[in-house]
C-alpha cells in the first residue's frame, strides 16, 4: 500500500502504548533527586549519588537485554502484524473494519476493489453503500443489528443496477471488540459471488435442456428404488394417460404400472455387488384406464459393495400395434412376451447343464432372481426336494423328459407340481428342455382339509350309526329293568341289582348322546342367546370345576350379536373345553375365556380355519397348559382318541364339542404350542331375525303335582324293527290298558293298516327300518287316513328325518333310549285324553 498522512483510514488507528504522565512523574522525580542532592552538600551526597547511578545502570542493562532478547522494542512494528496485515491485504475477499462511528479503520485492496473505490481515503462502511436498493439495505440493516447484539450473521444480496450487470455478493458481520477508549468495533466481509451463481444459472439451464430433451424423447424413461418411482419422463407419462403430477413424491410405484407378477421382474433382481447388472424384457404396461401397452425395456441397476441395490435406469421403448404393424415378425414377437410373461404358470427354460437360461414372470415371483442368472434349477427349491427333482432334470436335459410330474415341497409352508418337456433344437441359447411350475399350496391345503372332513365324516357316520344300534339295545335294557322295578318292592334282594342295571344303562346312554353329539344327528331345541349372559352364569360352575390352581379370566365385549343355539348344549362344549384345558395344567396356570363380535372385514383374518365371510361371535378358550403335539393335532376330534392315562377320560369330550358346533352351524380352530398351551375358538353365525321374535321365557321351576294317572284306552301300532324293543313297548302299553297291534317293518305295518282299517289310533314307528323307513311309512299311510296320529321313536335326532316328511306333516318324536314312563306319557299326550 503507499504511504499515507495521519488521517489515513487504512492505518490502525489504536492508541500508542505508554503514558505522558509517567514520563513527565519519571522525570519531575530524577530532577528532584538532584536538587536535594545539592542540598545536601558533596560529602554528604556522594554515597546517594553513587547509588542512584548504580540503580539507573541496572535498569540500562536489563534494558538492554530486554532488547537482545526482543522483549522490549524500539520504534519497530511487530512482525506478527505485520504479517496479519499481509494475509488480510492479499485474501480474496473485501474486508474493512468500521469503529461504532461508521468510520472505516481499516480496509483492504479487495474491498476497495469490490466497491469501487480508486483508494483506501474513499473506502465507506457497508451500511452507506447499498442505500438505493430496498433489498439489499434491509439485509445491511439485519447485519448491523446482529453486530450490536454481539452476533456473527451472514447475507447474500443480489444487485440490480439498471445499466449494469446483475452482481451477487455475500455480506457478512462480527463484532470485532472494542479499543482503549471502550469504542466497539466491527469487521465487515463481502464476496463476489456473480461467478459461480452465473455457473450456477448454466447448469441449471443446461439441466432445465437435459430433462427437456429426456422428457420429449421418442422413447420412455423411468427410474425407481425399491419399488417407488422416483422420476419418469413426460412421454412414458402420455403413453400410460397419467397427469405427470401423481409421480410426485409418494406417487404410483412399479406395480402400478407393471401388472401382475410382472413387477417382480423389475423389483425382484437378484444383487450383483459392486456390479452393474442389464435386461432386456418384453412385456406389458398398464394404462390408467386399465388398457395394456406392450413395451420392450432396459432395465438397468447399479449395486452398492454390499448388495443394495440403487435407483434403476430404465428405458421403455413402445411396441404398440401401431409401431408393429409394418414389422410381422416383430408383432409375432410382441404377442409371444405376452402370451410368456402374463401367463399363470410359471415357465422357465433350461440348458443342458441345468441353468435356467430364460423365466417368465410368474416364475420370478415364486422363485425370485432373474433371467440371464445363469442359476441352476436346482437352486431354486431347497435341499430336500433336490433329491426329487434331479432325477427328472436330469432326464429332460437328455431329451428324455418324464411323462409325469413330479410334486415336491418348496419350503415348510409352499408346494408346487413340476412338468418337463425336452428341446431337440435349442438354438443359440442352447435351452435344453422347458420347466413348467404350477404352484399348489393351496390345492394341498384344501386337499388336507377335505380329507380331515371325509375322516370326520366317515367316523361321524360309523360313530352314528353305532349310537342307533346302541340305543335299541339300551331302550330294551333300560324299558326292562322298568317293569321289574316296577313289580318289585324296596325290600326285595334283587331291587337293588336292578336299579344298578338301569343307572349303568343311563350311564351308557349319556355316553351314545355324546356319540351322536359328534356325528351331529343328536335332538338340538336351538333359541336365541346372548353370549355374555350365558358365559356370566356358567362363570361359578366353571370356577368349581376348576379348581384353586388355576385362575380363571373371562373378558366380555360389549355388544355382543345373539345367535342361535341349543343352550344345553352350548354350555356343554363350555364346560367340555374348560376341563380339558384344566387337565392340560396339572400344575396350575390359567384359563381365559374371551367373547368378541367378528365381522365379515375380520373373518379374513381366520381363513384359514374355513370361517365363511359373514358375521360371527366368537368364544375362544384359551389355556397356559402342556399344548398339543402337532403329531396328534388332527386326531384330537376324533371319538375315543386321548392322551389321559387309563380310566381318566372317555375320549368323547372334545369329540363332543366338535358335533355340536358343527350342527349348529358354527366353526371351531384350535391352535396350540407345546409349552405354550392352547387356543380353541368357536365361531358362531350371527342370529338375524326374520320377524320380530319374542324372547324366549325362562324355565319355570316345575310345581309339586300329584301322581299322574298314566292308564289309558285305544288302539295302537306298533311298528319296530328291533324285537327286543318291540316287545318290551307292547308289553309297557297292554299293562297301561291299550291294545297293541305289532309290526316288524313298514311293508307288514301297511298290512295290518288294512286288517284293522278305522281301528288304529295312534301309530308309533321306528324311523329306520328294512324295505320302508318311517318317513316313507307316513306318506303312504296319510294317502289313505290322512288324520292317523304318528309318533317316531329314533336313535338319530328329529332333523335328521324331518327333512324327508311331507310339508307341514304333524308328527311326535320319542328320542331313544326311553323309559316305560317317557313312552306312556308320549302316547298319553298324543291319545289326547285321559281315562
Amino acid at each position: 500500500m503507499a504511504d499515507s498522512g495521519p488521517d489515513d483510514p487504512t492505518l490502525d488507528r489504536s492508541e500508542i502504548g505508554g503514558s505522558i504522565r509517567l514520563v513527565l512523574l519519571v522525570a519531575l522525580a530524577l530532577v528532584g533527586a538532584v536538587v536535594s542532592l545539592l542540598l545536601l552538600g558533596r560529602d554528604r551526597a556522594d554515597p546517594w549519588i553513587i547509588g542512584l547511578l548504580t540503580v539507573l545502570a541496572v535498569v540500562g542493562v536489563f534494558a538492554l537485554f530486554a532488547y537482545a532478547t526482543g522483549l522490549l522494542r524500539f520504534g519497530v512494528p511487530d512482525f506478527r502484524d505485520e504479517l496479519a496485515r499481509r494475509i488480510v491485504d492479499s485474501a480474496t475477499d473485501g474486508v474493512s473494519i468500521v469503529d461504532g462511528l461508521g468510520r472505516v479503520l481499516y480496509a483492504n485492496p479487495r474491498y476497495c476493489e469490490i466497491i469501487g473505490a480508486a483508494s483506501p481515503q474513499e473506502a465507506r462502511p457497508v451500511e452507506r453503500l447499498f442505500t438505493s436498493d430496498p433489498d439489499a439495505s434491509e439485509a445491511v440493516y439485519r447485519l448491523a443489528q446482529g453486530v450490536r447484539e454481539g452476533k456473527a450473521l451472514t447475507e447474500e444480496v443480489r444487485l440490480a443496477v439498471p445499466g449494469h450487470p446483475v452482481r451477487w455478493l455475500k455480506l457478512a458481520a462480527r463484532p470485532a471488540g472494542t479499543n482503549g477508549r471502550g469504542a466497539k468495533a466491527a469487521v465487515w466481509t463481502v464476496s463476489d459471488l456473480t461467478r459461480e451463481r452465473e455457473r450456477q444459472e448454466t447448469a441449471f439451464l443446461e439441466l432445465q435442456h437435459a430433462i427437456d430433451y429426456l422428457d420429449h424423447a421418442p422413447a420412455g424413461f423411468f427410474s425407481a428404488a425399491g419399488g417407488a418411482i422416483h422420476y419418469i419422463n413426460a412421454t412414458l407419462v402420455d403413453w400410460l394417460g397419467y397427469d405427470l403430477a401423481e409421480f410426485g413424491p409418494g406417487g404410483l410405484t412399479v406395480a402400478d404400472i407393471v401388472p401382475g407378477p410382472a413387477a417382480a421382474l423389475l423389483t425382484g433382481m437378484a444383487p450383483l455387488p459392486g456390479g452393474v447388472r442389464t435386461e432386456v424384457l418384453d412385456l406389458d404396461l398398464k394404462r390408467k384406464n386399465g388398457q395394456t401397452l406392450p413395451v420392450r425395456i432396459w432395465h438397468r441397476v447399479a449395486y452398492a459393495s454390499d448388495g443394495t441395490p440403487g435407483a434403476s435406469r430404465t428405458l421403455v421403448v413402445n411396441r404398440s400395434r401401431e409401431d408393429n404393424a409394418a414389422d410381422p415378425a416383430r408383432a409375432a414377437e410382441v404377442r409371444f412376451a405376452r402370451f410368456f410373461h402374463n401367463s399363470p404358470i410359471a415357465i422357465a427354460e433350461v440348458d443342458p447343464e441345468g441353468q435356467i437360461v430364460r423365466a417368465n414372470a410368474m416364475f420370478a415371483r415364486l422363485f425370485g432372481g432373474r433371467e440371464g442368472e445363469r442359476r441352476r434349477l436346482l437352486d431354486v427349491v431347497s435341499e430336500t426336494a433336490r433329491a426329487l427333482l434331479e432325477p427328472a432334470v436330469t432326464a429332460a436335459v437328455r431329451g428324455q423328459a418324464p411323462s409325469s410330474p413330479v410334486d415336491i415341497g418348496l419350503d415348510r409352508e409352499r408346494s408346487a407340481r413340476f412338468y418337463f418337456a425336452s428341446v431337440e433344437d435349442g438354438g443359440a441359447d442352447r435351452e435344453a428342455a422347458i420347466v413348467y411350475v404350477i404352484e399348489t399350496t393351496e390345492q394341498r391345503a384344501l386337499e388336507a382339509q377335505f380329507a380331515q372332513s371325509q375322516k370326520m365324516q366317515a367316523v361321524g357316520q360309523l360313530a352314528g350309526g353305532v349310537a342307533h344300534d346302541f340305543n335299541n339295545v339300551l331302550t330294551a335294557i333300560i324299558g326292562y329293568s322298568d317293569l321289574l322295578l316296577a313289580n318289585a318292592r324296596p325290600t326285595d334282594p334283587s331291587f337293588q341289582d336292578v336299579m344298578q342295571i338301569k343307572q349303568n344303562a343311563n350311564r351308557a346312554a349319556g355316553l351314545v348322546r355324546q356319540l351322536l353329539a359328534f356325528s351331529r344327528r343328536q335332538t338340538l331345541r336351538p333359541q336365541v342367546l346372548n353370549l355374555g349372559d350365558v358365559m356370566s352364569d356358567l362363570s361359578m360352575l366353571l370356577r368349581r370345576l376348576l379348581g384353586e390352581t388355576i385362575k380363571l379370566e373371562v373378558k366380555e365385549e360389549r355388544d355382543l350379536w345373539p345367535v342361535k343355539a341349543d343352550l344345553n348344549q352350548f354350555e356343554q362344549v363350555i364346560v367340555n373345553l374348560a376341563v380339558n384345558a384344566r387337565d392340560a395344567m396339572p400344575e396350575g396356570g390359567t384359563l381365559s375365556i374371551r367373547t368378541a363380535n367378528v365381522s365379515v372385514e375380520q373373518a379374513a383374518q381366520y381363513a384359514e380355519a374355513g370361517l365363511p365371510a359373514a358375521d360371527h361371535v366368537l368364544v375362544e378358550v384359551a389355556d397356559t397348559g402342556t399344548g398339543i403335539p402337532p403329531a396328534i393335532l388332527d386326531k384330537i376330534f376324533e371319538p375315543f382318541f386321548s392322551t389321559k392315562e387309563v380310566g381318566k377320560g372317555t375320549g368323547l369330550g372334545l369329540s363332543t364339542v366338535y358335533g355340536i358346533v358343527k350342527q349348529t352351524g358354527g366353526t371351531l380352530q384350535v391352535d396350540s404350542e407345546v409349552g405354550k398351551g392352547s387356543v380353541f375358538r368357536v365361531f358362531l353365525p350371527r342370529h338375524v331375525p326374520e320377524s320380530v321374535e319374542l324372547a324366549p321365557k325362562a324355565v319355570e321351576p316345575e310345581a309339586p303335582v300329584k301322581a299322574a294317572d298314566l292308564t289309558g284306552r285305544g288302539t295302537l301300532l306298533l311298528v319296530e324293527d328291533e324285537e327286543a324293543v318291540r316287545a318290551f313297548a307292547a308289553r309297557a302299553l297292554v299293562s297301561r290298558g291299550y291294545q297293541v297291534l305289532e309290526a316288524g317293518s313298514g311293508i307288514e305295518a301297511l298290512e295290518v293298516m288294512g286288517e284293522h282299517a278305522g281301528e288304529v289310533d295312534l301309530i308309533l314307528s321306528d324311523v329306520v327300518m328294512p324295505e320302508m323307513d318311517g318317513p316313507t311309512l307316513l306318506k303312504e299311510l296319510r294317502a289313505t287316513h290322512p288324520d292317523i296320529k304318528v309318533i317316531f321313536m329314533s336313535g338319530y335326532a328329529e332333523e335328521a328325518f324331518a327333512k324327508n316328511l311331507p310339508e307341514g306333516a304333524d308328527f311326535g318324536f320319542l328320542p331313544k333310549p326311553f323309559t316305560l314312563k317317557q313312552l306312556i306319557e308320549a302316547v298319553k299326550k298324543s291319545m289326547g285324553r285321559s281315562d
